[in-house]
């Protein structure tokens, strides 16, 4: 069973989209490409990220580009598509960030943004944001056509924290004395509730207004 629900419900979001893309695709803030792999044979991937990335863990890969993270590039309308993954949260100026990749799609490009809502803080101190799907919206206002979903619901928020929760009682550095019988009893409540978070992600039982994070899907106009 899946734990990294962020990770699932993005995964969701995305690949069936990503499957038809074709033609040239920018991946900014691309990290270690997680997603690179879903992309259809046509696409052409380009994949740029600030120099820190590697200071939190992402391994350098020699194919990805170096940009500081708000000016692209590249030039006015090169890209089919472009996807930006968890990476809003970290953007000191966002509008910034998504004038540039609305900047470098051509007229008729697609862009698509994944950013998390509840989410503990990660890559500190260049966390910057939580989005709601209103202001996810917002942001994408120079769009033609825009269109914005959950990922997930309170049952997969529950189930997440209680993951996480248990990951930090596991490490080595806290004592064993009182972290074992705390895991003892949190191990199968998690269990449980990671069940119950996988039934919701595909059954629609939970609440959508306290979801993991959303999905936003854009399309540039005509020029």
């Amino acid at each position: 069973m899946v734990v990294d629900l962020q990770l699932l419900t993005c995964t969701r979001f995305l690949a069936p989209r990503l499957a038809q893309w074709q033609g040239a695709v920018l991946d900014v803030g691309c990290g270690e490409m997680p997603f690179r792999g879903l992309l259809g044979a046509g696409a052409r991937y380009t994949g740029i990220d600030v120099p820190a990335a590697s200071d939190f863990g992402m391994a350098r890969h020699p194919e990805v580009l170096p940009f500081d993270g708000v000016s692209i590039p590249f030039g006015d309308g090169h890209f089919d598509h472009v996807l930006c993954t968890e990476v809003l949260e970290h953007a000191e100026a966002p509008e910034a960030l998504v004038a540039e990749m609305r900047r470098v799609l051509k007229p008729g490009g697609t862009l698509l943004i994944t950013v998390p809502f509840a989410a503990r803080v990660h890559h500190a101190p260049h966390d910057y944001h939580r989005f709601t799907r209103f202001r996810l919206a917002r942001l994408l206002d120079g769009f033609a056509e825009v269109s914005v979903e959950e990922r997930g619901d309170d049952l997969a928020v529950l189930a997440n924290k209680l993951i996480v929760i248990g990951m930090r009682l596991a490490r080595p550095e806290l004592a064993l004395l009182w972290r074992l019988p705390a895991l003892l009893v949190l191990a199968p409540v998690a269990g449980v509730a990671l069940a119950v978070a996988h039934g919701s992600l595909w059954g629609g039982w939970g609440s959508p207004m306290d979801p993991l994070g959303y999905g936003a899907e854009a399309r540039k106009g005509p020029a």
